[in-house]
C-alpha cells in the first residue's frame, strides 16, 4: 500500500496532462447541459411518456426532470452487457445547482477536504489521492432507492421511475479508509459527513449531506472514485470524484465529493431525517395508505432479478426455443439461485448462473425455453441470495416509494 508521502510507484496513476484533458472535455460539455429532445419513450405507468434526451457524454436517455438532471437509462441496455455502458448510466441530483461548473473541477480547484475531529486535517486533490494511496477496483451495483417507483399502487410522490434508475459498473479509485486513517479519526468521532458541490438555488433549501457511522466508512470496500469503466468519471456521474459504497442505495454515493467530516454527536441534516427514510420494519413497507409509526434511514439493497431478454411484447413462435435472459443483484452476499417460470409462478425451475463478476455486481443468469402453447404467456424470475433472502412475488408498499423489489412479470405473445 502506498501511504502518503510514500515514493512506491503506482500503475494507472494519473498525471496531470491526462487530469487536464479530463477537465477539458467537461468544461467543453458546459453548454450543452440541458440538452437536446431527440424523441419520447413511454413507461408502462400512467403519465409515464418521457422524452428521450441527449446530454453531454450520454447517449438519448429518459429525461424525467432537466433541473436537477435526472435521467434514466433504458430498460433495453441492460441486456448489453452487464457492465452499464458510461454513456447509458443513469443521472440523479437532488439540489437545483448541479452538476457544478466544470471550472470548479479543475485540478488547480478541485480539492478533496477532510476535517473535522481528525488529528490531521486533509486537503488533496484527485491526483495527489491517487499518488499517494494505493489505487483498488470493484465491480458493483449503484441503485436509486426510489428506482421503479412510477409502478407503486396507490402512487406516492416522488420522481416516478421505470426500472431503469440502476446501473452496474467498475469502478476505480482509493480507499476511503485510508484516505480517513491518513487523517487520523479522533476518538470522539462518531459520525462521518459527505458533502459534494450540487448547491441549492435557495438559502432555505438544506445542502445534500449524508453520513456514515465510523464502522462502515472504515470499511476496505468504500471507495474515493475518479474511474469508471476504465473511463474517467463521466461529469454527470460524479466527475472528478465520487464516493462509492457496495451494497448499499445510492442516496450514499456522494457525487463531487468534496468534504469529509467527523463529528461528535449525531447529525440532524434534513437529507438524513426526515429524507430517506423507511419504515422500521424487516419489509420496509406497511399497509397502502398508511403512516409508519417509526422509521429508520435506508441502507442496504434488497435482492432484485429483472428479465431483460425477451422484452414485453415480443412475438415468438411455439415450438422455437429461446434462451431467456436477465440479471440478479443484492447487497453482497451474492446471488444463489434463480427460478423461472413460464405459467405466472404455480411452476419454476432453476436457471442458470453466469460467471461472476463480484458479489456486489449484476449476476447473469439464462435458460432455454420452448413455448408449447400459443397465447399471452407470462414470465417471471426470482432470485435468491446466499443468506436465504428472495423476492415477494406481490409489491410492498411505502409512503416513499423506496425499495421495490418484487417478481417482475414480463408478457410475450406466442404465436
Amino acid at each position: 500500500m502506498n501511504r502518503p508521502g510514500s515514493n512506491a510507484r503506482n500503475d494507472g496513476a494519473l498525471t496531470r496532462r491526462q487530469f487536464l484533458a479530463w477537465s477539458g472535455a467537461a468544461a467543453a460539455a458546459w453548454p450543452a447541459l440541458r440538452g437536446a429532445d431527440a424523441s419520447t419513450t413511454t413507461l408502462p405507468f400512467a403519465n409515464g411518456t418521457r422524452p428521450l434526451v441527449k446530454y453531454p457524454q450520454k447517449r438519448p436517455l429518459i429525461r424525467l426532470t432537466a433541473r436537477p438532471p435526472q435521467l434514466e437509462t433504458p430498460f433495453s441496455v441492460f441486456n448489453e452487457s452487464l457492465l452499464t455502458p458510461n454513456d447509458a448510466f443513469f443521472v440523479r441530483y437532488h439540489l437545483t445547482n448541479a452538476p457544478p461548473p466544470p471550472e470548479l473541477l479543475q485540478p488547480d480547484r478541485f480539492r478533496l477536504g477532510v476535517g473535522g475531529k481528525v488529528t490531521t486535517p486533509l486537503s488533496l486533490s484527485v491526483a495527489e489521492l491517487i499518488a499517494k494511496f494505493e489505487s483498488v477496483e470493484t465491480v458493483a451495483v449503484l441503485q436509486c432507492s426510489g428506482n421503479s417507483r412510477g409502478f407503486f399502487e396507490p402512487r406516492v410522490a416522488g420522481g416516478q421511475l421505470g426500472h431503469g434508475a440502476m446501473g452496474c459498473a467498475r469502478w476505480k479509485g482509493v480507499r476511503l479508509a485510508d484516505v480517513l486513517k491518513a487523517a487520523g479519526l479522533k476518538p470522539e468521532a462518531t459520525q462521518i459527513l459527505f458533502n459534494g458541490l450540487d448547491t441549492p438555488a435557495l438559502p432555505a433549501t438544506p445542502d445534500f449531506v449524508k453520513t456514515l457511522e465510523p464502522d462502515l466508512a472504515l470499511s476496505p470496500e468504500l471507495l474515493l472514485a475518479y474511474e469508471m469503466n476504465g473511463e474517467p468519471l463521466p461529469w454527470l456521474n460524479g466527475f472528478p470524484l465520487r464516493l462509492v459504497i457496495p451494497g448499499y442505495y445510492g442516496t450514499y454515493w456522494i457525487k463531487q465529493v468534496s468534504e469529509i467530516t467527523a463529528i461528535d454527536g449525531e447529525f440532524k441534516g434534513f437529507w438524513m431525517n426526515p429524507g430517506y427514510r423507511i419504515p422500521d420494519d424487516p419489509c420496509a413497507a406497511i399497509a397502502p395508505g398508511t403512516t409508519p409509526k417509526r422509521t429508520v434511514p435506508i441502507s442496504r439493497l434488497n435482492v432484485r432479478s429483472f428479465i431483460t431478454s425477451p422484452a414485453a411484447g415480443t412475438a415468438i413462435r411455439t415450438g422455437t426455443e429461446t434462451r431467456v435472459r436477465g440479471i440478479a443483484f443484492d447487497d453482497g452476499h451474492g446471488i444463489r439461485e434463480v427460478l423461472f417460470s413460464d405459467d405466472g409462478g404455480r411452476r419454476w425451475q432453476a436457471a442458470e448462473l453466469g460467471t461472476s463478476l463480484g458479489n456486489y455486481a449484476f449476476r447473469e443468469w439464462t435458460i432455454p425455453w420452448t413455448p408449447s402453447r400459443a397465447g399471452t404467456v407470462t414470465l417471471m424470475a426470482r432470485a435468491t441470495n446466499r443468506l436465504g433472502q428472495s423476492q415477494p412475488m406481490e409489491p410492498l408498499w411505502n409512503p416513499s416509494g423506496y425499495m421495490r423489489n418484487c417478481v417482475e412479470p414480463v408478457e410475450v405473445n406466442v404465436t
